[in-house]
């Protein structure tokens, strides 16, 4: 269809170099991001189980507060029931306690994690100032050379044309030799 459609062949772009950088820091910065939002949604876990633990071991002890009034005032019905709960529970605070202790250690994986991270990001920073500076610089260099080149080839040109100047004397000396010549008899 008269080539509407078509797609056109894309031209390699020509990209500052500075660029790749700044794409790896930015795509390290929301990977900073996620760590810190995968911290805090850590530590308010471990928070929660810090929570449970202790409303745990609070209702441990309510149970052996009952099963203690239960023995004494010999409800075997009550004991039996209570035990069931103390150990319900008892199963419940061990849970709590693993799962915490998953958590502390999921925690230090990921202390470590945002620390080499950190430390990548800072060391990736810092190499692009340095890139940074050295494009600069090679720039500078650059276009200096690029003004010596252009005087090089000013200079080049003016002993080309002094050559064609000195090549047309020449000429026109031999061509007045030669005539010189023709005229004397």
């Amino acid at each position: 269809m008269f080539g509407f459609f078509k797609k056109r062949p894309q031209r390699p772009s020509q990209r500052d170099p500075i660029a790749a950088f700044d794409d790896v820091v930015e795509s390290m910065e929301r990977q900073g991001q996620e760590l810190r939002k995968s911290a805090a949604t850590l530590l308010t876990l471990k928070t929660q189980f810090l929570r449970d633990e202790a409303r745990y071991q609070a209702q441990l002890e309510e149970l052996e507060r009952r099963l203690d009034e239960a023995a004494r005032l010999g409800d075997a019905k009550a004991e039996t029931v209570l035990r069931n709960d103390r150990r319900a529970t008892q199963l419940r605070l061990e849970e709590t306690l693993q799962a915490r202790a998953r958590a502390d250690d999921d925690a230090s994986l990921l202390t470590a994690a945002v620390q080499e991270h950190l430390t990548r990001l800072e060391a990736l920073k810092a190499e692009r100032q340095s890139a940074q500076a050295r494009l600069s610089a090679g720039l500078v260099v650059s276009e200096s050379l690029k003004a010596q080149v252009e005087e090089v080839d000013r200079v080049l040109k003016l002993d080309r044309a002094r050559d064609e100047i000195e090549r047309a004397h020449a000429l026109a000396d031999v061509y007045r030799e030669d005539a010189k010549k023709k005229l004397r008899p």
